[in-house]
């Protein structure tokens, strides 16, 4: 089960972190930019091939320090087709390399609708009688919005081809609260979000204890990362909010469980573009990043006595 497989690589790897690849055109290095503008013009092909090239060198960088990659579609889809095909690279690659791919994709819909977006992300396509892949990611973030009949479009694929969804529950952004803090009866949104999560989390779930229906969690909001990691046990969280967002390894310390998992931290930018605050190469410094913040949560985890390893 795809829960068991992150688990495991977390403390293989003793990394419970996943860089996120949300790539900037304007923001990689000067020399990148340069080399694709003078071979394909000021087109969407010539930042597709920079942004191929950017992804990766940080994959080649990170791949045997952390167990998955995070794709910020967002990121990819402003430059159109081009920039999906980078996307797809970006996916392709990291899978070659060992890593788990979530594809930070936030779809939610009902019916034939959300099913695609499963297929498209998740599962296959049927194209004359052969079963093809359109996206290799493993897991897909899923915006619940819409109610259970949502997530559920997502369930045959999760189940057929060992995949996994991290369903938004309490977001990082300041102003999560104008929806997600409202209550409803003695509870909030986002309280009724993880009980759907927890419910879930009763149907599938791995040797490992985990389920591959996990949550996405800010770090931003310590307190309600405590009091939801106690509701959802078996849910492993997505934790955005470190780093630039202003979270640290005390912040994230309330995602994990007892037994020191059960969580994994998002990093971008603070990984992707440390080279702007180094005087090292885009890789060496994305590396040494990575290290850093690995360095930092385990040992905040073993202080906390939630040593895993």
């Amino acid at each position: 089960m795809l829960s068991d497989k992150l688990i495991k690589s977390i403390i293989e790897k003793k990394s419970p972190i996943v860089v996120g690849l949300d790539p900037r055109f304007e923001s990689l290095p000067a020399d990148i930019r340069t080399k694709h503008l003078e071979n394909d013009g000021s087109t969407l092909k010539a930042v597709s091939n920079a942004l191929i090239e950017f992804n990766r060198g940080i994959i080649d960088a990170i791949f045997d320090l952390v167990p998955a990659v995070k794709p910020q579609v967002a990121f990819y889809e402003q430059y159109g087709i081009e920039g999906m095909i980078a996307y797809k690279d970006a996916c392709d690659y990291a899978k070659s390399k060992g890593l788990i791919v979530v594809a930070d994709v936030k779809r939610g819909d009902i019916g034939s609708t959300s099913k695609a977006y499963s297929n498209a992300h998740l599962g296959k396509v049927e194209i004359n009688g052969e079963m093809i892949s359109a996206f290799e990611a493993d897991f897909a973030t899923i915006n619940p919005y819409l109610g259970n009949d949502c997530m559920a479009e997502f369930m045959d694929d999760i189940k057929t081809y060992e995949k996994g969804m991290f369903v938004l529950v309490k977001t990082s952004n300041k102003t999560s609260g104008q929806l997600q803090d409202l209550k409803s009866g003695d509870e909030t949104i986002y309280e009724k979000v993880a009980d759907i999560v927890c419910q879930w989390n009763q149907e599938i779930c791995g040797e490992t204890g985990y389920s591959p229906i996990g949550a996405v969690v800010g770090a931003t909001y310590p307190e309600e990362l405590v009091a939801l990691r106690k509701k959802m046990p078996k849910a492993i969280f997505l934790v955005p909010g470190y780093g630039a967002q202003g979270g640290g390894a005390q912040d994230v310390l309330g995602a994990f469980n007892e037994d020191g998992l059960g969580a994994i931290v998002n990093n971008s930018r603070g990984i992707i573009f440390a080279y702007q605050k180094s005087n090292l190469d885009y890789k060496s410094a994305a590396r040494e990043a990575v290290i850093k913040m690995k360095n930092d949560i385990n040992q905040a985890l073993e202080q906390d006595q939630k040593k895993y390893w």
